[in-house]
């Protein structure tokens, strides 16, 4: 039985499957630690994070500091006297002093194979990059940057057409079954962790709105790859006639003639655009303020052959 005092530091549905897995496996930590509840929707209600509700549901105790770098908060969490806090997406940063307070330390559960993609958004870089796996790393936490030792880390491939929402998906399923499969043994000691190859690090920054926007001077596996990395947030957009469209399923074409951006083709199968190299087919598009529909009734909306698309 598990005599540990854990607390858990998380705040999104990725971090809700690593604290769902750590309730079921008998690991529940004395206290979950969550960020303040934030406007969301388009009322911009304020709304608690997924990992708050299931707390709540749960009756573990629950508490929500607007800063982990208060002296009072610091205070606190020493006199709670954890042996170990396991963080997944907090979205706060940890100070040294925090760091310093669990006996074994401040586990992270990150998604990707460190050293490669620190940072805040790994998932769709790895996707953006065209990688062809990715996975989970359980890393002691040190200042800086993902920068920790790593205990282990489980591998899974990227699928071909897969999108960011997916991958995040599976990712967090993973991260859970991970933690608590060597949670014990980490506690125990019986893993050592390993220093990250620095050398070897590459960053993941945060996604801003602008990041999303389709360049058709790209090619088209490049596009393709922005379409799936920003979906479902905060969707790949390009320019027809002055309206943000967005473009959430599409498919590659053999190479066809035709300025950058030139809507080829406009029809049941789809909407045809040529880019920097090659030719893409969007599938799935979505105007401002309606509904995702197909490209087939994108195409029946209005006349789209020979068009040319801008960037913003």
């Amino acid at each position: 039985m598990n005599t540990a005092k854990l607390l858990f530091a998380g705040t999104p549905d990725f971090a809700l499957a690593s604290l769902c897995a750590l309730v079921d496996a008998a690991f529940a930590p004395a206290v979950v630690l969550t960020q303040p509840d934030r406007p969301a929707g388009r009322g911009k209600k304020l709304t608690a994070s997924p990992v708050k509700q299931f707390a709540l549901e749960q009756g573990i105790p629950l508490w929500q500091p607007e800063t982990l770098k208060d002296p009072e908060v610091i205070s606190k969490l020493t006199d709670m006297q954890p042996d170990v806090i396991i963080v997944a997406a907090y979205g706060l940063i940890l100070p040294q002093a925090v760091l310093d307070i669990p006996r074994h330390g401040c586990l992270n559960v990150h998604a990707s194979l460190l050293p490669r993609w620190r940072g805040a958004a790994p998932i769709q870089q790895a996707l953006l990059e065209g990688d062809s796996e990715t996975g989970i790393s359980l890393m002691r936490m040190e200042a800086g940057l993902d920068c920790g030792p790593v205990y282990v880390t489980r591998t899974t491939a990227i699928g071909a057409t897969e999108t960011a929402g997916e991958l995040h998906d599976r990712l967090a399923l993973l991260g859970g079954e991970l933690l608590v499969e060597k949670l014990a043994d980490i506690l125990s000691g019986a893993l050592d962790c390993v220093p990250q190859n620095d050398s070897l690090a590459t960053y993941a920054g945060k996604i801003k709105t602008a990041d999303a926007a389709i360049a058709w001077s790209d090619s088209a596996p490049k596009i393709l790859r922005k379409i799936r990395a920003y979906n479902p947030v905060p969707g790949a957009f390009f320019n027809l006639d002055g309206a943000r469209i967005k473009c959430w399923k599409a498919e590659l074409l053999d190479a066809a003639d035709g300025p950058d951006g030139t809507i080829l083709a406009a029809g049941k199968e789809g909407v045809d655009i040529a880019c920097g190299e090659g030719c893409l087919r969007l599938l799935e598009v979505q105007r401002p303020g309606g509904r995702r529909i197909t490209a087939a009734e994108f195409a029946a909306q209005a006349e789209l052959r020979g068009k040319q698309l801008a960037s913003f």
